[in-house]
């Protein structure tokens, strides 16, 4: 025969209370994540594009996996992406910026934004261009730097990591160092650009290097 139980007492029901509502409201927040992290569909069909793309601008040593990292933050894969601001396509790159990038990389030719073809290419080549123009401590930091050009601009990283010395920090290393500053960017383009290479490379590249897009390039 059940014994009679006493109530708990009022505080053990409100820190049992607690301890309930957060477990499940962390498990909502990792089932969220889980599901914004998976890779879409619509990658698979233009893997091999990007293959050839990141190979033909890097050789075969090409950080497959950060560029199909970059191009989910970008437009996760969809061809017919358009941004509040403009930006168009696969790479999202704003009109003016695609009818310039021939002139610095003619292979890329005629610009296509909405061709995926066309954007995937340009994507690497805008890259390694801007890639050949940060100095870095090494190549975690030198790809995060890089990336940043890409979202924000190459003269806003120089900006930023010429104030990053002013104030005593190391202007070859973004993570922490570069990263901490604003040479003058609004709050949210600044939280933008901040949070722009910490996600591709922290969380997505991870994320195709396990599917086998190749390896990352941070510890």
């Amino acid at each position: 025969m059940p014994r009679n139980r006493q109530p708990l007492p009022l505080g053990a029901r409100i820190f049992w209370a607690v301890v309930l509502a957060w477990g499940t409201l962390t498990l909502l927040a990792l089932v969220t994540l889980a599901q914004a992290a998976e890779i879409p569909r619509e990658a698979l069909a233009h893997r091999s594009t990007l293959v050839r793309a990141a190979r033909a601008e890097w050789g075969l040593g090409a950080p497959v996996a950060v560029m199909a990292a970059q191009v989910h933050q970008e437009s996760r894969w969809r061809a017919d992406a358009v941004s509040p601001v403009g930006a168009q396509g696969l790479a999202q790159f704003m009109p003016a910026t695609a009818r310039w990038l021939p002139e610095v990389a003619p292979q890329t030719g005629t610009p296509e934004p909405w061709n995926p073809g066309w954007a995937l290419r340009a994507l690497a080549a805008y890259d390694l261009w801007l890639w050949r123009r940060v100095e870095a401590a090494d190549d975690c930091n030198r790809w995060a730097l890089t990336l940043s050009a890409y979202n924000g601009g190459l003269g806003w990283v120089r900006r930023d990591a010429a104030l990053a010395r002013a104030h005593g920090l190391d202007p070859l290393r973004w993570w922490g160092q570069v990263e901490a500053v604003n040479a003058g960017r609004g709050p949210a383009a600044w939280r933008e650009n901040r949070t722009y290479p910490r996600r591709i490379m922290l969380h997505l590249t991870p994320l195709y290097a396990a599917a086998g897009w190749g390896q990352g390039v941070c510890p």
